[in-house]
């Protein structure tokens, strides 16, 4: 049986994913660098445990060597991913994680040759949003080949496990980032806000550094992406305050301040996520104005990034993903999402030519 090991196991989400991967007979290695914290879960799990730290290649090199597949769920992933991809590389082993960091799926993209050399799949996020936009974005670009603009968006605010909230933290001095002409561009944070109809009425969205900015135009080709999230105002005005707060979330005793502060909660409850649900919008356009629309509905975030992780993995072990860098839709096709339980969609609608009114934040 082909051997799977999550790093980062122990965490909120991780240990979710673990607990659907040993749920579906995966019989995974659990393995991460906490020493107390990997010891209590394998006791309590009765699966197999790896401890082993990420500052030396050689080290993950050696730890994965008998692993066929790695799924990567300790952010921030700008801390984790570059390591294990090389350790990757030098063993032979296929990666699979659930960032949804642009700057890190951008280090991944950029060794789509060694993988591919090494015959390896390196799969960067796995999860939501990324699997229902990304296969969105398939979708869009098969309705309107001819596209040549692209915009995403997500609605679903809920309340962030510890480690989304450490990840967050960790970017908080990071400008948004769209893509123009195939090119990644900064943008001000919350630059644009639109209103969105995702299928429960129209409601005001903002522009967000997602990582489906790299993910949608490496499986479509679409060169100018853009991607939108709802925000409750407060969260809205945040965001306008934020790039004159930056030097201060630079500051490294606030950083650890906030960290720590992340720290005292859990993720939300199993009732929350039995309850929850997203809606996925995205919008495709031609410089001559023809435009199509779609939209998907999903259960919670959480439940369709732990099937989605546990998924994509599944089918990167049983060969079905090709070698070198890829992305979900890229790898599985638009349809790939209805493998998720529960995701509804493709809502297809017919809209005329001109584009929804789009106009800049109050400042």
């Amino acid at each position: 049986m082909p051997t799977l090991l999550i790093y980062g196991s122990y965490g909120f989400v991780g240990g979710l994913i673990t607990e659907e991967a040993i749920d579906r007979g995966l019989d995974p290695i659990l393995a991460g660098r906490d020493r107390e914290q990997l010891r209590e879960q394998v006791a309590d799990l009765e699966q197999p445990g790896r401890r082993f730290s990420l500052e030396d290649p050689v080290t993950v090199a050696t730890a994965l060597e008998d692993v066929d597949c790695v799924l990567n769920c300790a952010g921030p992933f700008s801390n984790t991913a570059e390591a294990l991809v090389e350790g990757c590389l030098r063993s032979g082993t296929d990666y699979v994680d659930i960032t949804g960091e642009i700057p890190v799926i951008e280090s991944i993209h950029d060794r789509d040759a060694a993988a591919t050399e090494a015959g390896i799949t390196l799969l960067p996020a796995a999860a939501l949003s990324t699997i229902p936009m990304d296969c969105l974005a398939a979708h869009l670009a098969d309705r309107l080949p001819e596209a040549t603009h692209l915009a995403l968006g997500v609605d679903s605010f809920r309340v962030p496990s510890i480690g989304t909230l450490r990840t967050v933290i960790e970017g908080a001095d990071t400008e948004n980032a769209v893509r123009r002409d195939s090119d990644l561009e900064s943008a001000p944070t919350g630059w644009k806000t639109r209103e969105i109809d995702f299928g429960r009425g129209e409601r005001p969205a903002v522009t967000m550094p997602m990582g489906d900015v790299s993910t949608a135009h490496y499986t479509t080709a679409i060169p100018n992406v853009e991607m939108y999230a709802v925000m409750p105002q407060p969260a809205r005005t945040a965001l306008r305050l934020h790039r004159y707060l930056s030097l201060v979330f630079e500051s490294k005793p606030v950083r650890w301040t906030l960290k720590q502060l992340a720290g005292v909660r859990d993720g939300p409850s199993e009732r929350a996520r039995e309850r929850g649900s997203a809606y996925v919008w995205g919008e495709a356009r031609t410089e001559g104005g023809e435009r199509v629309v779609s939209r998907l509905r999903t259960p919670d975030p959480y439940v369709v990034t732990v099937d989605g992780a546990v998924t994509v993995a599944e089918r990167v072990l049983a060969g079905d993903a090709d070698a070198g860098f890829q992305t979900p839709a890229g790898a599985f096709g638009a349809d790939f999402v209805f493998e998720l339980e529960g995701v509804e969609g493709f809502f297809d609608e017919e809209t005329p030519a001109e584009t929804s009114p789009v106009s800049p934040l109050l400042q």
